[in-house]
Protein backbone atom coordinates (compact mmCIF):
# COMPACT_ATOMS: atom_id res chain seq x y z
CA UNK A 1 0.00 0.00 0.00
CA UNK A 2 2.25 2.87 1.21
CA UNK A 3 5.96 2.20 1.23
CA UNK A 4 8.52 4.57 2.78
CA UNK A 5 11.49 4.80 0.44
CA UNK A 6 14.74 6.62 1.26
CA UNK A 7 13.81 9.35 -1.24
CA UNK A 8 10.36 9.80 0.30
CA UNK A 9 11.91 9.89 3.80
CA UNK A 10 14.35 12.58 2.60
CA UNK A 11 11.53 14.65 1.06
CA UNK A 12 9.45 14.52 4.25
CA UNK A 13 12.48 15.43 6.40
CA UNK A 14 13.43 18.33 4.09
CA UNK A 15 9.85 19.62 4.05
CA UNK A 16 9.69 19.54 7.83
CA UNK A 17 13.01 21.39 8.10
CA UNK A 18 11.84 24.10 5.68
CA UNK A 19 8.57 24.51 7.57
CA UNK A 20 10.50 24.89 10.84
CA UNK A 21 12.71 27.63 9.37
CA UNK A 22 9.71 29.50 7.96
CA UNK A 23 7.83 29.20 11.25
CA UNK A 24 10.86 30.35 13.26
CA UNK A 25 11.30 33.35 10.99
CA UNK A 26 7.76 34.56 11.62
CA UNK A 27 7.37 34.92 7.87
CA UNK A 28 3.98 33.26 7.72
CA UNK A 29 2.69 30.57 5.39
CA UNK A 30 2.87 32.68 2.21
CA UNK A 31 6.66 32.97 2.46
CA UNK A 32 7.02 29.38 1.33
CA UNK A 33 6.03 30.41 -2.20
CA UNK A 34 9.10 32.01 -3.77
CA UNK A 35 8.36 34.83 -6.14
CA UNK A 36 5.09 35.90 -4.55
CA UNK A 37 4.64 39.35 -3.09
CA UNK A 38 4.14 37.78 0.35
CA UNK A 39 7.48 35.96 0.12
CA UNK A 40 9.25 39.11 -1.01
CA UNK A 41 7.82 41.30 1.72
CA UNK A 42 7.57 39.05 4.77
CA UNK A 43 10.78 37.00 4.85
CA UNK A 44 13.26 38.80 7.10
CA UNK A 45 16.87 38.99 5.96
CA UNK A 46 18.06 37.41 9.22
CA UNK A 47 16.70 34.44 11.15
CA UNK A 48 17.57 33.35 14.66
CA UNK A 49 21.09 34.08 15.86
CA UNK A 50 22.33 36.11 12.89
CA UNK A 51 21.87 33.40 10.23
CA UNK A 52 21.34 35.26 6.97
CA UNK A 53 18.80 34.29 4.33
CA UNK A 54 20.20 36.95 1.99
CA UNK A 55 23.20 36.28 -0.28
CA UNK A 56 26.56 37.51 1.02
CA UNK A 57 27.60 41.02 0.02
CA UNK A 58 29.70 41.38 -3.10
CA UNK A 59 33.39 41.41 -2.26
CA UNK A 60 35.65 44.01 -3.83
CA UNK A 61 37.97 41.35 -5.30
CA UNK A 62 34.97 39.85 -7.13
CA UNK A 63 34.26 43.17 -8.85
CA UNK A 64 37.37 43.11 -11.01
CA UNK A 65 36.27 44.04 -14.50
CA UNK A 66 36.67 41.27 -17.02
CA UNK A 67 37.46 37.59 -16.74
CA UNK A 68 40.94 36.13 -17.18
CA UNK A 69 41.91 32.55 -17.98
CA UNK A 70 45.29 30.93 -18.59
CA UNK A 71 45.11 27.87 -20.85
CA UNK A 72 48.02 25.42 -21.03
CA UNK A 73 47.75 22.75 -23.74
CA UNK A 74 50.17 19.80 -23.96
CA UNK A 75 50.55 16.81 -26.32
CA UNK A 76 48.03 18.21 -28.84
CA UNK A 77 50.55 18.74 -31.64
CA UNK A 78 52.87 21.31 -33.13
CA UNK A 79 51.34 24.76 -33.36
CA UNK A 80 48.66 23.85 -30.83
CA UNK A 81 50.67 23.22 -27.65
CA UNK A 82 51.50 26.18 -25.46
CA UNK A 83 50.24 28.54 -22.80
CA UNK A 84 47.74 31.22 -23.79
CA UNK A 85 46.13 34.11 -21.93
CA UNK A 86 42.47 34.96 -22.51
CA UNK A 87 40.82 38.15 -21.28
CA UNK A 88 37.06 38.46 -21.64
CA UNK A 89 34.67 41.36 -21.05
CA UNK A 90 36.57 43.08 -22.75
CA UNK A 91 38.31 40.44 -24.88
CA UNK A 92 41.99 40.08 -25.67
CA UNK A 93 45.12 38.12 -24.83
CA UNK A 94 47.60 35.82 -26.53
CA UNK A 95 45.04 33.10 -27.35
CA UNK A 96 44.70 32.50 -31.14
CA UNK A 97 40.94 33.30 -30.96
CA UNK A 98 40.15 35.31 -27.81
CA UNK A 99 36.63 36.29 -28.93
CA UNK A 100 35.73 32.69 -29.81
CA UNK A 101 37.26 31.44 -26.55
CA UNK A 102 35.19 33.91 -24.53
CA UNK A 103 32.04 32.97 -26.47
CA UNK A 104 32.65 29.25 -25.81
CA UNK A 105 32.76 29.78 -22.07
CA UNK A 106 29.91 32.33 -22.10
CA UNK A 107 27.50 29.98 -23.90
CA UNK A 108 27.89 27.33 -21.15
CA UNK A 109 27.87 29.71 -18.18
CA UNK A 110 24.65 29.26 -16.18
CA UNK A 111 23.69 30.40 -12.69
CA UNK A 112 24.33 27.58 -10.22
CA UNK A 113 26.39 25.45 -12.63
CA UNK A 114 30.16 25.27 -12.90
CA UNK A 115 31.14 25.47 -16.57
CA UNK A 116 34.53 23.97 -15.62
CA UNK A 117 33.13 21.11 -13.49
CA UNK A 118 34.73 17.69 -13.94
CA UNK A 119 32.88 14.73 -15.41
CA UNK A 120 30.75 13.08 -12.68
CA UNK A 121 32.48 10.00 -11.24
CA UNK A 122 29.36 7.84 -11.62
CA UNK A 123 28.84 8.78 -15.28
CA UNK A 124 28.63 6.15 -18.01
CA UNK A 125 31.16 6.97 -20.74
CA UNK A 126 32.12 5.35 -24.01
CA UNK A 127 35.53 3.71 -24.12
CA UNK A 128 36.65 6.00 -26.95
CA UNK A 129 40.18 7.38 -26.74
CA UNK A 130 40.71 10.88 -28.08
CA UNK A 131 44.51 11.04 -27.91
CA UNK A 132 47.14 12.17 -25.42
CA UNK A 133 46.25 15.89 -25.38
CA UNK A 134 45.78 17.55 -22.00
CA UNK A 135 44.83 21.06 -20.97
CA UNK A 136 44.89 23.00 -17.73
CA UNK A 137 42.71 26.10 -17.29
CA UNK A 138 43.30 28.50 -14.39
CA UNK A 139 42.22 32.05 -13.57
CA UNK A 140 38.92 33.74 -12.71
CA UNK A 141 35.56 33.44 -14.43
CA UNK A 142 32.35 35.15 -13.32
CA UNK A 143 34.08 36.23 -10.12
CA UNK A 144 35.11 32.70 -9.15
CA UNK A 145 38.51 30.99 -9.22
CA UNK A 146 39.09 28.39 -11.94
CA UNK A 147 41.48 25.44 -11.75
CA UNK A 148 40.35 22.71 -14.16
CA UNK A 149 42.18 19.85 -15.87
CA UNK A 150 41.10 18.35 -19.20
CA UNK A 151 42.08 15.24 -21.15
CA UNK A 152 40.59 13.08 -23.90
CA UNK A 153 40.70 9.70 -22.15
CA UNK A 154 37.08 8.63 -22.81
CA UNK A 155 33.86 9.77 -24.46
CA UNK A 156 32.75 11.95 -21.53
CA UNK A 157 36.11 13.72 -21.30
CA UNK A 158 36.17 14.25 -25.09
CA UNK A 159 32.66 15.78 -24.95
CA UNK A 160 33.68 18.01 -22.01
CA UNK A 161 36.72 19.20 -24.00
CA UNK A 162 34.70 19.85 -27.18
CA UNK A 163 32.14 21.98 -25.30
CA UNK A 164 34.93 24.52 -24.73
CA UNK A 165 36.28 24.65 -28.30
CA UNK A 166 37.79 27.16 -29.27
CA UNK A 167 39.00 27.94 -25.72
CA UNK A 168 40.57 24.49 -26.03
CA UNK A 169 41.89 23.48 -29.47
CA UNK A 170 39.60 21.65 -31.87
CA UNK A 171 41.15 18.17 -32.14
CA UNK A 172 38.28 16.48 -33.97
CA UNK A 173 39.27 14.57 -37.12
CA UNK A 174 38.84 16.55 -40.35
CA UNK A 175 35.35 16.25 -41.84
CA UNK A 176 33.61 15.71 -38.53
Amino acid sequence: MFQVTPLRRFAVTASAACAAVIAASGAGPGAAYAGTADALTTVPSYVGDGVSLAPPPVREEDQVSGDHLTVTVRHAGAGVDGTFEVYCHPGGGSHPDPAGACDAVDRDTRWGRDVFAPVPEDGVCTMRYGGPATAHVTGRWAGRPVDAAYDRSDGCEIERWERLVPLLPDLRPAGR
